[in-house]
């Protein structure tokens, strides 16, 4: 067993049950995920899926825009709304990015984001089958971000486009994360907690905008708190808040934020 897995992390009082549910979707990941994703990658061109890519981001700007506009960012709000009617017009449905190119900025936001925008508690961290990393906040704002599923809605009577959408979304953006999640399974010593560290310093980032407040210690275990020329954590790096991908890592495209896209996004 590493050493970070040693001393119990407060915001992670679920840790045994999650480590079981962090292997059985990292073996779903390898055996059955990864390499559909890879084939997709290898078929397809580079210039095809950036739009299939595209695509997906212009009908999840939709949430995007309803999330600034509850958060009351106004501005950023109508700015997602100018993408979403650019990019559906100029860009042909979606398919090219002409706002970014205008200089209308592509935001991350959904429900979990705006529950913690408006000072709900994360609760436990929690790894959800086939979704991935998550909390009891963020779990909640992917049930609200599923229910207000663009896809959901446009192909509600289309159960067989609907879902095909679904999962096309699943596969580009388990592509899009094929180098990053590479690069995880070969310099983490324990993934399920460089994971956990990343997802959370993640989220907390994009709740904050890329400025959150100094953290309480509630996250740093006791011995590590005994001195002071110890890191905090041994898990995860530092992570800006726009990064892309939003989900860090693709959870199934039935819920709510994550990558390029605030759609979630497949498990790792």
């Amino acid at each position: 067993m590493v050493a970070g897995c040693a001393t119990k992390d407060p915001r992670d009082p679920l840790e045994p049950m999650n480590r079981v549910i962090y292997k059985i979707n990292d073996g779903l990941d390898k055996v059955i995920i990864k390499p559909v994703a890879q084939v997709y990658q290898g078929i397809l061109p580079q210039v095809v899926r950036t739009s299939v890519t595209n695509f997906f981001n212009n009908l999840y700007d939709i949430l995007v825009a309803l999330n600034n506009l509850l958060q009351g960012k106004l501005p950023e709000a109508a700015s997602d709304v100018g993408r979403v009617a650019l990019n559906t017009t100029a860009g042909i449905g979606g398919l090219i990015d002409v706002a970014t190119k205008v200089g209308l900025e592509k935001h991350n936001e959904d429900f979990g984001q705006t529950l913690g925008h408006w000072n709900v508690e994360s609760g436990p961290y929690l790894q959800l089958p086939i979704f991935g990393p998550s909390s009891f906040r963020d779990g909640l704002g992917r049930f609200v971000d599923f229910k207000l599923d663009p896809i959901y809605w446009v192909w509600y009577h289309d159960v067989a486009t609907r879902n095909s959408l679904w999962a096309l979304n699943f596969v580009s953006t388990r592509a899009n994360l094929l180098d990053a999640t590479d690069l995880l399974e070969k310099a983490a010593l324990d993934p399920y907690e460089f994971q956990r560290d990343a997802y959370l310093q993640r989220r907390r980032n994009l709740i904050y905008d890329g400025n959150p407040p100094p953290e309480k210690d509630q996250g740093t275990p006791k011995s590590e708190l005994e001195d002071d020329d110890q890191p905090e954590h041994s898990g995860a790096a530092s992570i800006p808040a726009k990064e892309a991908p939003s989900s860090t890592v693709p959870s199934l495209p039935a819920a709510g934020a994550a990558a390029p896209t605030s759609a979630p996004q497949p498990a790792i």
